[in-house]
């Protein structure tokens, strides 16, 4: 069973949510030119299942998304395009912005 961590991040005119997968919260990947944290302060919201996420992602303004099984769903549901997925060390990461 996958699970992810979920958060949301809410400013005046912006709904941001974050998602990682749970088992890299706390970690640093490094790419060549790239670094990213998985900070528990950023990412460590609520620890949830699929279709929490599911449920849950729609209302967001900004999607910030790390992990290979976090961002695979993202793609697969339409929310954030393939073409705009990183790869920094291991990890995929993705981000989204309605407007």
């Amino acid at each position: 069973m996958s699970r992810f961590y979920f958060k949301v991040h809410r400013h005046p005119d912006e709904v941001l949510i974050s998602i990682c997968d749970e088992e890299i919260l706390g970690q640093t990947f490094r790419g060549e030119k790239s670094r990213i944290t998985v900070t528990e302060e950023f990412y460590g919201g609520d620890l949830v299942e699929e279709g929490f996420v599911l449920n849950n992602i729609g209302s967001f303004t900004i999607l910030n998304i790390v992990g290979n099984r976090s961002v695979e769903l993202a793609v697969r549901e339409g929310l954030v395009s393939e073409d705009s997925v990183i790869v920094i060390g291991e990890v995929k990461h993705a981000q989204a912005v309605r407007m």
